[in-house]
């Protein structure tokens, strides 16, 4: 296709088929700039659910389950004292003094829950062993599963878990985004006395339920 232009007594001939291809090139360009980043955005892993704020099916689902035996719980420490210009509780490698409260409080909310069906493990670092006596009056020793969990935490937690019994581990934010990726969600960091949540009814289909942060329980609605 040719275009004839006339002016002041010049004339030219343009071809503007070749403007053709530029077009199509341009239109394949911007397609591929929409459907890349949807692609991406619809591809992305699933973050993990909050049970807190009202989220009564959560809430429910973790109540029921708790009642079977058929959660994973883990909870990470609470604040570490060599991250913290606050008080020592003992030693640079433990927690603070002020997060003892934390640790009673959340380890209040599990007595709520019940722990007379409950199998409970800590790492063994120092702020693990004080998180777990502080929320379960309970230490355990020789777990380094608990600390050493890259690529292993789910495999290790289903193969200590208990039919019919629920499975509290006093752990790391390094495990629990390992169990996040295990499962295929979004990574995130939990927050000091954080506590993760898996449904674990068959050990062979285990199932992410969701999160509660440790400032979050009062707002659990179970209604």
């Amino acid at each position: 296709m040719e275009l004839r232009l006339s002016l002041f007594g010049i004339s030219r001939s343009i071809d503007v088929s070749r403007f053709a291809s530029y077009r199509n090139a341009a239109v394949v360009l911007a397609s591929a700039l929409l459907v890349i980043p949807l692609t991406v955005f619809l591809l992305r892993p699933d973050s993990v659910p909050d049970l807190a704020h009202g989220n009564v099916a959560g809430a429910q689902a973790l109540l029921k389950g708790w009642a079977k035996g058929d959660m994973i719980v883990l909870v990470r420490h609470v604040e570490r004292c060599d991250h913290s210009s606050a008080a020592c509780l003992s030693g640079n490698d433990g927690i603070t003094d002020r997060s003892r409260s934390v640790a009673v409080g959340v380890g209040a909310q599990f007595e709520q829950l019940g722990l007379k069906n409950a199998d409970i493990y800590n790492s063994p670092a120092m702020r693990t062993a004080q998180t777990a006596r502080y929320m379960f009056n309970k230490v355990s020793t020789g777990d380094d599963w608990l600390v050493n969990c890259k690529g292993t935490m789910l495999r290790d937690a289903l193969l200590h878990k208990v039919a019919g019994r629920n499975l509290i581990l006093v752990t790391h934010s390094e495990c629990m985004v390992q169990l996040e990726k295990d499962l295929k969600f979004s990574a995130s960091t939990p927050g000091y006395g954080a506590a993760l949540f898996i449904t674990a009814s068959t050990l062979q289909a285990p199932s992410m339920l969701g999160f509660i942060d440790a400032s979050d329980w009062h707002s659990v609605t179970t209604e």
